[in-house]
């Protein structure tokens, strides 16, 4: 066992993962170089015809066979109509042991989890779990660890060949008839494809899925018909309405709206909020409505953003219309207004998710961001931040984006309500590391405030904003207060996941919960 930098213990090496490398800080393993990996050359014949009748014609074509590894992307979140019915399709034709690597799994996809109890599936690669494969995952039930990256870490791992992809299945709203792909042109949009980019670039083989082949070609193109090898098309592969989920959708909650205009006063009170600034707001109600309170500000002042990122809503619409946001870079969006928007306006730019936070490139975006604004289910005194596992100790949620923005970001501030359910937010431990305290600078509950104190600079105008700021420490107890301290959990020592930092590194594990 190794101790790695944020204090957790990590095991030399895992069952189906070989040698592990124990998380060493943020900035610390960062090679000069690093060699990238490609799909396998491939010549087809002039007469080649891409479109097949059914995805086990598809299957069949690409050669998947057992101990494969197979990607989807989940743009499509709680409204996704592919990723089930390929799994059902590979199950009945007898096909085991494979590797799902997908961009994060949602709600729907809970159906599948039979399939991952009967061995067809026997390791996942993920952002996220939830529901029902979240608590399989927690109970042990995978064959190997679930591991969990960011979404940055993904597109390090695909390029670099730690994740091989043999076959990409792309839900493709626009389809034409040779392949090219795009998110938009289409009665069933969802948007940026930016997860699936990657996969298309680098996997040996690609299945497009798409429920209406062009017979012209398309205009705006996403992924090029060269990345393509087969193209199938469904009745449906996904539900634009069921992509505003409860952690994208645009909150009425008033506590959200509470810790937004709280968070939106710290901004406007930081040397960051200038014309030319940058910013993100992560997943979760309260932190994409602080883009509402944003404009009040952005608008009394003149104040005009050169860009915003990651998932964009309508909120990030609606300054772009006005002039107040210069450019819009979208790896995933979080509403139909937001798809409609890419689709129309020259200056909402999809971009893929190396482009957005792989650490192993020139240059992420999230590099040049000025504020990003994120949300969790745990703090600790130490500034970690869980953004995976519930109180209870069980899978639930994602790490999506998190650990890459706060690490890229000049100001990493991190907003959550004091409890939930009477369970506070702010703990001794986390219950699982995903960012680690270094990178964030503010915690914001409707208690207070906390400052991370490696950040001395920030109390020169921290004062500014008018809220109380605590210690961490002293925040935690007065919360404790009201809801007094929760038992510890009792785990294992089977470990059921590992938590890659985005640099491959191994900054936590997740063990099964003693019965």
């Amino acid at each position: 066992m190794q101790k790695n930098a944020v204090g957790r213990y990590i095991p030399d090496s895992i069952k189906g993962y070989g040698e592990l490398k124990p998380f060493m800080g943020s900035d610390f393993i960062y090679p000069e170089k690093q060699n990238k990996t490609g799909g396998i050359i491939k010549r087809y014949s002039l007469e080649r015809n891409k479109i097949l009748p059914s995805i086990e014609d598809a299957i069949k074509a690409t050669g998947l066979k057992d101990g494969m590894t197979i990607s989807f992307h989940h743009h499509f979140r709680n409204g996704d109509m592919v990723l089930v019915p390929v799994i059902e399709a590979i199950a009945k034709m007898g096909i085991k042991n494979l590797t799902l690597a997908p961009s994060s799994l949602t709600e729907p996809h809970d159906v599948i989890a039979p399939y991952v109890q009967q061995r067809v599936i026997t390791k996942i690669l993920t952002s996220g779990l939830r529901k029902k494969l979240g608590d399989i995952a927690s109970n042990g039930d995978v064959e190997y660890p679930v591991l969990f990256h960011s979404h940055g870490g993904r597109a390090r791992r695909i390029e670099e060949g730690s994740t091989k992809i043999d076959v990409a299945f792309i839900a493709a709203p626009g389809c034409d008839f040779m392949g090219n792909i795009n998110g938009t042109d289409s009665t069933t949009p969802c948007g940026s494809l930016g997860y699936a980019h990657v996969d298309a670039k680098y996997a040996n083989y690609v299945v497009a899925i798409t429920n209406d082949i062009k017979e012209n070609p398309l205009n705006r193109i996403s992924i090029p018909h060269y990345l393509v090898d087969y193209i199938v098309k469904m009745d449906n592969i996904g539900d634009p309405k069921k992509i505003g989920t409860a952690a994208t959708r645009i909150t009425t909650n008033p506590m959200d709206l509470l810790l937004a205009k709280i968070s939106a006063d710290i901004i406007a009170c930081s040397p960051y909020f200038k014309n030319g600034f940058s910013f993100q707001t992560g997943s979760g109600g309260a932190a994409l409505a602080t883009t509402k309170f944003l404009k009040e500000y952005m608008l009394k002042r003149n104040v005009i953003a050169k860009f915003a990122t990651g998932g964009i809503t309508s909120y990030q619409v609606e300054l772009l219309k006005e002039g107040l946001i210069q450019t819009l870079y979208d790896v995933q969006s979080f509403d139909l207004n937001a798809s409609l928007s890419m689709k129309e306006n020259p200056n909402h730019v999809e971009m893929d998710s190396s482009f957005y936070a792989n650490p192993f490139n020139a240059g992420p975006i999230v590099n040049y961001l000025d504020v990003v604004i994120l949300s969790a289910l745990e703090v600790d005194t130490k500034f970690n931040i869980n953004v995976v596992t519930g109180s209870n100790g069980i899978i639930r949620e994602a790490s999506g984006g998190h650990c890459d923005t706060a690490f890229g970001a000049k100001l990493t501030i991190v907003i959550a309500p004091s409890f939930r359910s009477r369970i506070p937010i702010i703990v001794d431990d986390v219950t699982t590391v995903i960012t680690p305290g270094e990178d964030v600078d503010i915690i914001v509950t409707e208690r207070g405030i906390a400052v991370n104190p490696l950040r001395t600079d920030i109390k020169d105008w921290i004062k500014n904003s008018g809220y109380p700021i605590y210690d961490i420490i002293d925040l935690k107890k007065n919360i404790e207060k009201i809801t007094g301290k929760p038992q510890p959990i009792n785990f294992t020592d089977d470990i059921v996941a590992i938590v890659e930092y985005r640099d491959g590194t191994i900054i936590d594990t997740i063990k099964k919960i003693a019965k």
